[in-house]
This record gives structure tokens, sequence and C-alpha cells, in this order.
């Protein structure tokens, strides 16, 4: 999938579940869960233990599309990349991850949190941005910015959630990651695989609602 058509596809779909956790099993069986909810588009933070086998393991996956975050090296971009990520997430914007992810051929979306951030990550190549963390205005806040910079693609993963994620779209966003919103620790730490289940479908179904 070039990095043109995981935009276009976000875009359709709306949603992303983003994971962080330090346990590689629960890592897997978390994110298998979102997967049984209805979620397509997954990222697993490079935080976690085994995280490139995890990569490897989900993107083999039908229909399933797998990006890593908090990429904070091009060395990082490269294994990622190698283990079958389509689309590198950082929490920053920085130019060299950008074009590392030009080069290896997938989407790159960095963390940004002012206009200026977001333009700046736009010219250097990113196809989208990280809306992180969240500003105090939320969607209004986005809505502003996207005034006078209509063509961006910002991406909201903090301060989105099944209550609220109508207004965020409806303000322009392109698409919006699920991280706490959807893993709660609480149903991390128990393994409350179907309580992460239930709340996927309800997020999905509420996404497909709003497109």
């Amino acid at each position: 999938m070039t990095p043109e058509q995981f935009v276009t596809e976000f875009g359709r779909v709306r949603v992303s579940a983003i994971l962080r956790t330090n346990d590689q099993r629960k890592a897997a069986e978390a994110m298998a869960a979102a997967l049984r909810g209805g979620f397509t588009i997954v990222e697993f933070t490079l935080t976690i233990p085994g995280v490139y086998e995890l990569i490897a393991e989900f993107s083999r996956r039908e229909g399933v599309q797998v990006g890593a975050g908090t990429v904070l090296e091009v060395e990082q971009a490269r294994r990622a990349v190698a283990a079958g990520a389509t689309f590198l997430v950082s929490p920053v914007v920085d130019e060299a991850v950008i074009a590392a992810a030009s080069a290896l051929g997938v989407a790159a979306m960095p963390g940004t949190h002012t206009p200026t951030e977001m333009l700046r990550a736009h010219r250097a190549g990113a196809q989208l941005c990280k809306l992180f963390p969240a500003p105090a205005g939320g969607p209004s806040w986005l809505r502003s910015v996207l005034g006078p910079l209509p063509f961006l693609k910002v991406v909201p993963t903090n301060g989105i959630d099944l209550d609220n994620m109508d207004q965020w779209f409806a303000a322009g966003a392109h698409a919006g990651g699920f991280v706490a919103s959807l893993f709660a620790a609480d149903d991390l730490a128990a393994g409350n695989w179907d309580a992460i289940e239930a709340r996927a479908r309800a997020i999905v179904e509420r996404a497909r609602e709003l497109s």
C-alpha cells in the first residue's frame, strides 16, 4: 500500500487502535481484541517489548494495516518497515524520520501541537499530522487551525473518545487514534479482552455512522 493509498484508507475508516504497554503477550491479546471489534488500522508503540515481532505478526493478517509508534530514530523506522509497518508515527516533528519514511515508501505521521509545527511537518513531506497532546480548545481549536490551513490532514490521538469523536470529525479531523479510550489500563492489567473488543466495536460502528 502506497502512502497515498494509506491516507485515503485511513480517511475512509476514520479510526486507528494505538497500544502502549510493557507486556508483549498482553499487547498481542489486546490488539487481537481490537481487531475482533472491527479495527483494521493498528499501531504498536516501539516501547513495547518484542514490538518488531508484533508488527510482523499482525501485518500478516488479511486487511490489516500496521504502524509503528514513538519512532524517534531512522534505524527504528527501517526496522519497523522491514517488519511490515506501512506507516510511522512520532510524538514530535523530526525531518530525518519523515525523510526516512518517504525513502522507505511508507506514510509519516509526526506529532504536532501548533499550526507552525503542522506546516513544518507538511512541508517536510509528512502526509498526516498527529495532534498531540490534545489542545485545550479541542475540536474548536482544530477548526480554527484548518480555516487557513485546510490542506492539512490532522489526526488527534489524545483527547478523542467515543463520546466526542463526532465533534472532532465535524471540526475537520481526517481520522482519530484511540489509545486509553480503547485500551483502558484496568482492562489491560486484568486481561479483560472482551471489554476491549466491545469498546472497539462501539468506536468502529460510531465511525461508520459518521462517515
